[in-house]
């Protein structure tokens, strides 16, 4: 049986937090995951290299097989997805499709809110596109969204400084901004896949009572409906339950961080996008 993986596609190392939990929930494919950590972090890049890099690697994965490609970037479904599905997709390869991570975390943000207040913890790159303000009107126009950028972020993340007493510094200042824009914030949304390591000490600054919300279960039970709603694409897809693992930058590096953000040890390959 020929293999078509499911494409998992990130700059880095972050989207392997949801990709753990689409193996939870849809353990049955087959996946590869590309990294792109020889040109990460894209959160400060420009919107043309973002959608550069973002649509060459895209491109790469579909070249190993893959139907469906999931960018599980923040960044690159801000600053790329629309552009690929519209003016690339219909060229390139008509019959795939590239789904990103922040239409499935809008289309269900507004059931966790009661006071229709959520903040939003991101990069720079997608504080600045708007994506979660724009998609969140989309599904729910009474909903309003706070946003703040949290730089040092992703850095203390990759430098495995997340569990030192430093990150603390830097997590209560991104917090106390985000909530001194509104007090009625009861959600708030970590539209990051880096963040999620940060889970336990962003608890620790938010006030009881208000929810705090990673996007991989969101995007894993977002891609079962996605197959169920188009079984045309689900057939096409390959069931061994394989895992392989791309790197654009040092396997040993790649190796090493993965298995913090994936939960086990993992060996990937190297490749070359350019």
């Amino acid at each position: 049986m020929n293999q078509h993986p499911v494409g998992i596609f990130d700059s880095g190392y972050g989207g392997l937090t949801v990709l753990k939990e689409i193996i939870k929930k849809l353990p049955q494919y087959d996946y590869s995951y590309l990294g792109d950590n020889a040109r990460a972090p894209y959160g400060t890049r420009s919107f043309e290299s973002v959608y550069h890099y973002t649509l060459e690697c895209v491109k790469w994965l579909f070249a190993k097989g893959c139907p469906l490609v999931i960018l599980a970037c923040n960044t690159a479904s801000a600053k790329a997805l629309r552009t690929i599905q519209q003016n690339d997709l219909p060229v390139i390869a008509p019959d795939n499709r590239v789904l990103g991570v922040i239409r499935p975390t809008t289309e269900k943000i507004g059931d966790y809110t009661k006071t229709n207040e959520v903040g939003l913890l991101a990069t720079a790159g997608t504080v600045l596109s708007g994506s979660y303000i724009i998609e969140t009107q989309k599904f729910y126009p009474q909903v309003k969204v706070f946003q703040q950028a949290c730089p040092m972020w992703v850095p203390l993340v990759e430098n495995n400084e997340h569990n030192g007493i430093g990150a603390d510094y830097f997590i209560e200042k991104d917090v106390k901004k985000l909530l001194d824009q509104s007090h009625n914030i009861d959600t708030v949304l970590l539209a990051c896949t880096h963040y999620p390591l940060l889970k336990d000490k962003i608890k620790k600054h938010l006030p009881g009572g208000v929810q705090l919300l990673s996007q991989g279960e969101i995007v894993a039970n977002s891609l079962a409906d996605y197959f169920k709603r188009h079984p045309e694409m689900e057939s096409r897809c390959s069931k061994q339950g394989k895992l392989r693992f791309y790197t654009t930058d040092s396997t040993d590096d790649f190796d090493a961080h993965a298995a913090t953000f994936f939960g086990k040890s993992i060996h990937a390959e190297h490749v070359s996008i350019e």
